[in-house]
C-alpha cells in the first residue's frame, strides 16, 4: 500500500530540516503462523504454535540540498525493545556522492554482525538454545556509514557503537564486499566486542558465495578472540550451505553451522545442520525445515542433542 505525494513537514522537522519537501510514505506489512516440534532435551514439550505480525512505515524524500532522507518505523510491540510499540527504527541520510549514514534507534547491526553468518542465515536459531555465531558489539542508538562507490562492485561500510550503560567502551567496525564478478560475492569484516570489561574481544568474519545457474554455494568463518581466560571465551564459527532453486517458486537448501571452542580440552563442538524448503506464490510463502543440533552449548550431555521440524506460512502485503 502506498500513500504518495504527501508533504512530510513533520518528518522534516524531526530531522532538523529547515524547509519542507515533497516525499512519499509507504506502508508494508507481514503476518505469519507456524507449528514447531522439538525432540530431545530434558522434556518433550510437544508442538508449539505461534504467530508473527508487523507493519513498517517508511517515509522518504530529497532535500533542497540534494540529500536523500528516509525514516523507518516497525510497529511490532517487540519485546526486544522493552515492549514497544515500535521495534526496529532508523533514520538514513545520504546520496551517491556523500555515501549513506544510518542512525539506528533500535535494530541496527554492526558492520561485522551484519555478515556473521552469511552462509546459513542463522540456521542455529531454531527453537532450541543453540549458541549463535559470535558477533561484535551492537546497541540502540548506533550509527553506520556506507561509503560512496570507490569502484564497480566494491562496497565499504563502517559502524560505531557508543559507550553506554551496557557498553563499557565505544567500538568501531568495518567491512568490505566485492561483487564485481558475475555470481560471486567475497566479503570480510572486522570489529570488536566491548560489552564487558575484561572480556573484550576482536571479531573477524570472511565469507564467499557463488551462484551458477540454479545452484548457490556459500561459506563463512568467524573468529572470536577474547581477553577472558575461560576455556570457552575464544570461539571459531564455520558455516556452509548448498541451495538449489528448483523454479521461480520453489527452493531447497542444506546448511551446516559448527561452533567450536579451541581452548577447551573436551571434544564438544556444537554442530547444527538441516534442510530447508520454501514455496512462494504471490505474497504467500509456505516453508518447512528439519534441523538437528549436537552438543548444544558445548555440552556432551545426552539432553543437549536435539532435533526439530517446523512448518510455517507467511504473508506479505
Amino acid at each position: 500500500m502506498n500513500i504518495k505525494k504527501i508533504g512530510l513537514t513533520a518528518l522534516a522537522g524531526s530531522l532538523v530540516a529547515t524547509s519542507a519537501f515533497a516525499g512519499a510514505v509507504s506502508v508494508s506489512g507481514g503476518a505469519s503462523f507456524e507449528v514447531q516440534h522439538v525432540n530431545g532435551g530434558a522434556a518433550n514439550a510437544g508442538k508449539a504454535f505461534s504467530m508473527g505480525n508487523s507493519i513498517t512505515f517508511t517515509g522518504s524524500g530529497t532535500l533542497d540540498n540534494g540529500l536523500d532522507v528516509a525514516i523507518s518505523f516497525e510497529l511490532d510491540n517487540g519485546a526486544e525493545n522493552g515492549g514497544g510499540p515500535f521495534d526496529s527504527h532508523s533514520v538514513t541520510v545520504g546520496n551517491d556522492d556523500f555515501g549513506t549514514l544510518t542512525f539506528a534507534g533500535h535494530g541496527g547491526s554492526s558492520a561485522q554482525s551484519a555478515v556473521d553468518d552469511m552462509a546459513t542465515g542463522d540456521i542455529w536459531d531454531n527453537g532450541f538454545s543453540a549458541t549463535g555465531a559470535p558477533t561484535s558489539s551492537t546497541s540502540n542508538n548506533m550509527m553506520s556509514y556506507a561509503l560512496p562507490s570507490l569502484m564497480d562492485g566494491l562496497a565499504v561500510n563502517v559502524s560505531y557503537v557508543p559507550h553506554t550503560a551496557t557498553q563499557y567502551e565505544n567500538t568501531m567496525d568495518w567491512a568490505v564486499a566485492y561483487t564485481g564478478v558475475d555470481g560471486l560475492t567475497l566479503g570480510y569484516a572486522s570489529g570488536e566486542n566491548k560489552t564487558t570489561k575484561g572480556s573484550e574481544a576482536d571479531v573477524s568474519t570472511y565469507y564467499v558465495s557463488y551462484a551458477y545457474g540454479p545452484v548457490t554455494v556459500a561459506f563463512a568463518e568467524t573468529e572470536y578472540d577474547s581477553e577472558a581466560t575461560t576455556t570457552t571465551a575464544d570461539q571459531d564459527f564455520t558455516a556452509y550451505s548448498v541451495a538449489y532453486t528448483v523454479s521461480d517458486e520453489i527452493s531447497i537448501a542444506y546448511k551446516v553451522a559448527d561452533l567450536s571452542t579451541p581452548n577447551a580440552t573436551g571434544d564438544a563442538d556444537q554442530e547444527v545442520n538441516g534442510v530447508t524448503a520454501s514455496y512462494t506464490a504471490g505474497g504467500m510463502t509456505i516453508s518447512g525445515k528439519m534441523i538437528s543440533a549436537d552438543n548444544i552449548g558445548f555440552s556432551s550431555s545426552a539432553t543437549k542433542d536435539q532435533s526439530m521440524w517446523e512448518i510455517a506460512a507467511s504473508f506479505a502485503f
